[in-house]
């Protein structure tokens, strides 16, 4: 029979709530114990997880993303930057048996719930997935917003959420539509060439809007589900390109994400339609909200977007996102509003004698 992780365990867990009183007895066989001894490996020098780790799995707009809500070590009381760096030097192992195979694939985003460094913040966030992490992600923290609110954590209203590269406003509406103020988005440089072999010259602007992206309007590909495998290779040779001329987002940022655009299949339904190239080699299923939000950005330093006024961006797959930007202080701050829905409530059980409980 179906039945739900018990919500208060997560939250205690974690830190950044208090069990009711009536629950704590019974909460006690939950709380997940961090790892806190590096005396205590297994062979091939991993640590081993005292207890499973429980997580939450949604989708936004297709692209699916999976929150660590109990079970992980404990990074300290750093900022977001901080912990990331140690999730990655010291625990990468959580990373990789949790979004690649056998128990993820290369489409999986993964996110560790984790304390906020600032008590008035809701929480924190580190994002991952197959290749590594990630500064920010759009669907991703639409993801984590409406995992909140399932684990009963959050109601309807404004949440700040730490992430790695600042502060990420999200508002919970009462119809369950979520929107996120992103952090500051630019664009970097427009009209950068760069030649690609077996492809001949791309044309494109660099924004930052969380990740950096490479976007390309003119591209002569056709947008449409039934060519991903074609433009994932066309993308991808775009990127590799792009490294090997060293072009690169501000103070050398890696351009991870390759995101093309063309005129949607219906004007009524989108202003846009897009196919993103992820880090791992994935396509976005979703719209990908750091990718709509260096388009708004770029939309918005050539004048063809106002201030708050609705872009539509639809995703290769027919999700839509909307999205608008304010001014403040100089800075274009996009908001994307969709949603989220839950699928999944799991336990992670790592086996030792598993070769492949790590990932493949």
């Amino acid at each position: 029979m179906y039945q739900k992780l018990p919500r208060h365990a997560t939250i205690f867990s974690l830190g950044i709530a208090q069990i009711p009183p009536e629950s704590k007895k019974s909460a006690q066989s939950h709380i997940i114990t961090p790892i806190n001894n590096p005396d205590s490996i297994l062979k091939n020098g991993i640590h081993p997880m005292p207890d499973p780790l429980l997580v939450i799995d949604s989708h936004t707009g297709g692209e699916p993303t999976r929150v660590i809500i109990s079970g992980a070590p404990d990074l300290g009381t750093g900022d977001m930057a901080s912990r990331k760096v140690l999730l990655q030097e010291k625990h990468d192992h959580i990373r990789r048996a949790l979004v690649n195979e056998p128990r993820g694939s290369e489409v999986m985003v993964g996110a560790l719930l984790c304390k906020p460094r600032d008590p008035q913040n809701t929480a924190g966030v580190i994002f991952f997935n197959n290749v590594g992490y990630l500064h920010m992600c759009g669907h991703g923290m639409i993801g984590l917003i409406q995992t909140l609110h399932h684990l009963n954590r959050i109601t309807p209203g404004e949440h700040h959420i730490e992430t790695p590269v600042g502060l990420v406003t999200a508002h919970l509406h009462d119809d369950a539509r979520i929107s996120i103020q992103n952090v500051p988005s630019y664009r970097y440089k427009k009209n950068q060439t760069v030649n690609v072999p077996d492809i001949g010259p791309i044309t494109g602007d660099i924004a930052w809007g969380g990740n950096w992206f490479f976007l390309i309007s003119d591209h002569n590909q056709t947008l449409q589900l039934s060519n991903v495998d074609h433009l994932t290779d066309h993308t991808w040779k775009i990127r590799k390109a792009l490294e090997a001329q060293n072009i690169t987002g501000e103070d050398n940022g890696l351009i991870d994400h390759i995101e093309l655009f063309s005129p949607p299949p219906d004007p009524q339904a989108a202003d846009s339609i897009n196919f993103v190239l992820c880090p791992g080699k994935a396509y976005d299923r979703s719209p990908c909200g750091t990718g709509t939000s260096a388009k708004v950005a770029c939309l918005a330093a050539d004048e063809k977007l106002k201030e708050n006024q609705i872009w539509r961006q639809q995703s290769i797959v027919g999700s839509i996102f909307e999205a608008s930007y304010q001014i403040k202080n100089n800075q274009i701050i996009p908001t994307i509003t969709s949603r989220a829905h839950i699928t999944a409530e799991s336990t992670i059980i790592t086996d030792p004698n598993d070769p492949f409980t790590w990932g493949i």
